[in-house]
């Protein structure tokens, strides 16, 4: 006699309700212990789309899902989908959820050609609408333009919201703070917010650091010397939660021919935020730029010294890549996750420790740059790095005008990839994509998982706003995608997966 057994999963119909955000809604339903939960959803019982799966609580129990990704003022179908351990799975009842209508001021203005015969990277397009104080501080579109999510505005006219990364927990790491030069020009208006900001996809606060409660907790941890002025540019998560943010100090100008002119000097510090159990953050490691780098190299006019706008965590040795657009330098700190001294390992860029290869120096170096971002797996010994090369006061060879070929006159902006070679200190470029324009301020450049590269340029005039291509790599680029906007500036732009992180729409 024969004799088998099976697990079964009684599904008990869950619940789908709206949320704070119009386009997102919130399934929730319940699931035995050992389980996993995911929700499908489409526009017809299709479900198309999924979310990232859940585990349900050690003992069984209710288990929520944030389900993003939809149409204003359109029905889904849902249904969560319930599998054990042994791949046996169970499916919920249909779930019709309609979304509602997004204020208008949530609807960033933009414009999306794709290239007839060519394939761009599936996803959705975060967009970081840093510019202007009206319309959303964040947007989400799908490849058509179409808007999926949107974060409102938030603080003053003086504040601005950047640095977006997706974390792995799904939720979004944001600073919210006035421009870094605020010390040193007009003062910022009552009410500006100074915060580093973790919220889910509702749009709620999930953890925050104020500016205030950092200087507080300042001295007590050691840093006692240290009055930090604004958050800006960015702010990273380390693997271990820790959050690495960008701030700034003003020291006293000494021994420079400005300094009768200029009395205080601005630059750049960066603080390692350790979570602790209440919440809070307590600052463990804190780097200065004062302390490592030449005061008297000054690239863009004093007292806004350094500029730095973006910063990059090599996993492989734990250390950190500083990108600091008023020196034309990415910069590669000593941080060890937390153990290092932080001197500086080596300076990419025009003057710094590289010799270019495939380009001709000083003019093919990168200018006054934003958003590098590692291209291949490894970040150590031979590795790729892509960079927005904005081009502000680019560096010719003596003798030579402001014209170079296959270039417009300069100043001209440029996305490009280098390998990197740690040990023979040499920079060759692999891929160079200039449309035609000059996008003197912000942008990003990241290869896409189709090895395709993205290139937002933030600034680009003569056209205004911002344009974000999508193209091939290799000697002669080609355009596979473009979105244009034409009210608020992207200050990053960059595709996402979707929603989930794993999951690939």
């Amino acid at each position: 006699m024969a004799t088998a057994s099976a697990t079964v999963v009684v599904m008990v119909p869950g619940q789908v309700t709206a949320t704070a955000q119009p386009q997102v809604a919130q399934y929730t339903v319940n699931a035995p212990a050992g389980t996993q939960v995911m929700v499908e959803f489409s526009q017809d019982t299709s479900y198309g789309l999924k979310t990232w799966s859940q585990a349900a609580p050690m003992s069984g129990g209710s288990v929520s899902t944030l389900v993003a990704g939809m149409l204003a003022k359109t029905d889904y179908h849902m249904r969560a989908v319930v599998q054990d351990a042994g791949g046996t799975t169970a499916t919920d009842v249909d779930h019709v959820f309609t979304t509602t209508d997004v204020a208008t001021s949530q609807k960033p203005a933009l414009t999306i050609t794709a290239t007839p015969g060519a394939t761009p990277q599936s996803g959705v397009e975060m967009l970081d609408m840093a510019s202007g104080s009206e319309g959303p501080s964040l947007a989400v579109v799908d490849l058509s333009g179409n808007l999926l999510w949107s974060y409102p505005w938030q603080g003053t006219a003086s504040d601005l919201l950047q640095g977006v990364h997706l974390l792995p927990n799904g939720h979004f790491l944001v600073d919210i703070s006035p421009t870094n030069d605020t010390p040193v020009a007009k003062p910022a208006l009552p009410g500006t917010i100074q915060v580093l900001r973790e919220i889910d996809l509702t749009g709620a606060t999930v953890h925050e650091e104020s500016l205030d409660a950092l200087n507080a907790a300042m001295p007590g941890a050691g840093f006692n010397n240290l009055n930090l002025l604004t958050f800006h540019h960015d702010v990273i998560q380390l693997p271990n939660g820790h959050w690495i943010a960008l701030s700034n100090v003003l020291e006293p100008c000494v021994g420079l021919k400005i300094c009768s002119t200029v009395p205080n000097i601005l630059g750049d510090v960066i603080v390692d935020l350790a979570p602790q159990t209440d919440g809070t953050f307590l600052p463990v490691w804190v780097w200065n730029s004062f302390d490592h780098l030449d005061v008297g190299r000054a690239l863009q006019p004093y007292p806004d010294w350094t500029h730095s706008n973006a910063l990059v965590y090599s996993k492989d040795d734990g250390n950190l890549l500083l990108s600091i657009r008023h020196q034309s330098w990415i910069i590669k700190i000593d941080y060890e996750d937390g153990k290092g001294n932080g001197d500086v390992l080596w300076k990419l860029g025009n003057q710094g420790d590289f010799t270019l290869v495939g380009g001709t120096a000083p003019q093919d170096w990168f200018y006054a740059q934003h958003g590098p971002s590692f291209v291949t797996t490894n970040t150590t010994g031979k590795f790729q790095l892509a960079v927005m090369d904005n081009g502000n006061a680019r560096v010719f060879p003596a003798g030579e005008t402001c014209q170079t070929a296959g270039e417009p006159t300069c100043p001209y902006s440029t996305s490009e990839v280098y390998e990197i070679d740690e040990t023979a200190k040499t920079a060759t470029i692999v891929t160079k994509y200039g449309p035609g324009e000059y996008s003197l301020w912000g942008g990003n450049s990241q290869q896409l998982a189709n090895g395709n590269l993205e290139s937002d340029f933030n600034a680009g005039a003569p056209k205004g706003y911002s344009d974000i291509y999508e193209t091939t790599q290799g000697t002669s680029p080609a355009v596979v995608w473009h979105l244009q906007t034409s009210h608020q500036n992207a200050y990053r732009g960059f595709r996402m997966g979707s929603f989930y992180p794993g999951v690939q729409w």
